[in-house]
């Protein structure tokens, strides 16, 4: 059905997501930064076509040649979103990533969004488990609209992670990205009060209830892009990020032929319109295993035509996100989507 680029294939989320891509008949091109290490993966799959890229190289590589889209893989996302979006478009390619870092899709969002339109393809950045997971749900929690309804007055989520192995790509990325965090404040993006507010939040079993504090990732940028709200916060459980941030923390292992963590998420997006309020949430394993479904849902409806827009765009504006929770929570992942009334 098409030939789908994966740049930084042989990282750790880059191989969940060519494993996904052949499960769903595609054909993924492995590229990235290091020759030997694409050509070893290459030969483990059986003989997949790789080609390298640098991105010092500048001008729109023939890496690019007969590529119906690009899925980005490789962080830092401040470093290669915006260089590998352009060229993606340049040549025509669909664009998708699964960057967390807010300033990654602002940057794309502002270069990108007249030469994606007059090149009539779609980009897609925080097509992940951060930014378009919350985001998907926060379209759905909000009718895909806040322009056919009450005014949307606020949207929390939260997530709670019952640990987090995080891979050096992570740890690069967070080395990287130093930029202060946003929030939404009075309808606008602003910077995340110092210090970072704290709360707790009671989430299903087997999390009961977390502490948490402010940590918002890309799905800030993403949900303001598209659904108009007078605030928005997002909140990461506090013992999950301290094993982010101890360096003695081990990489994910895996532990099914999928090569899975026995890592468990939840992710949980509250709407509030005046009184009233609508709580949908998600559950699964694995964050850097499930972000390859997503993004290659993303990639499929793509090079199918089945989306509500074009050009620069976030996943909940772009595509149907009811159609596209409802694939994920029947895929081999297993994501539970609940959708009931907030409690008090």
């Amino acid at each position: 059905m098409g030939r789908v680029l994966v740049y930084g294939a042989n990282g750790h989320t880059g191989r969940f997501v060519v494993d996904e891509l052949l499960r769903r008949g595609l054909t993924p091109v492995l590229s990235g930064r290091n020759a030997p290490a694409l050509e070893a993966l290459a030969h483990e799959y059986g003989g997949l076509e790789w080609r390298s890229w640098s991105l010092a190289d500048g001008a729109p590589p023939s890496a690019l040649d007969d590529i119906d889209a690009v899925v980005n893989c490789a962080g830092p996302f401040l470093d290669t979103a915006l260089p590998v979006a352009t060229a993606a478009v340049a040549a025509g390619a669909h664009y998708l990533d699964v960057t967390a870092e807010q300033a990654a899709v602002q940057a794309v969002y502002r270069e990108l969004a007249d030469p994606a339109r007059s090149a009539g393809v779609g980009v897609v950045p925080a097509m992940a488990f951060y930014g378009g997971l919350a985001d998907l749900l926060a379209t759905v929690a909000t009718d895909g609209s806040a322009h056919d309804s009450a005014p949307v007055d606020e949207i929390t989520v939260a997530i709670a992670l019952d640990r987090w192995w995080p891979t050096e790509g992570t740890r690069a990325t967070g080395r990287r990205n130093t930029v202060r965090r946003l929030v939404v404040n009075d309808g606008r993006l602003a910077p995340l009060a110092e210090p970072a507010p704290e709360s707790t939040w009671r989430f299903p079993e087997p999390f009961g209830e977390q502490r948490m504090v402010g940590l918002p990732f890309s799905e800030v940028v993403t949900i303001a892009r598209h659904l108009p709200v007078g605030a928005l916060t997002s909140y990461l459980n506090t013992a999950s990020l301290s094993h982010l941030r101890d360096p003695a923390t081990p990489a994910p292992v895996a532990t099914d032929e999928s090569g899975r963590s026995a890592q468990r998420f939840a992710a949980e997006v509250v709407v509030r319109r005046g009184a009233q309020e609508r709580r949908i949430a998600a559950s699964g394993r694995d964050i850097y295993a499930v972000t390859a479904p997503i993004v290659v849902e993303g990639v499929v409806r793509l090079l199918t035509g089945r989306t509500l827009t074009t050009g620069v765009a976030a996943p909940g504006e772009i595509f149907d996100a009811g159609e596209v929770l409802g694939v994920l929570a029947a895929g081999p992942l297993r994501i539970a989507v609940s959708d009931t009334p907030a409690v008090p």
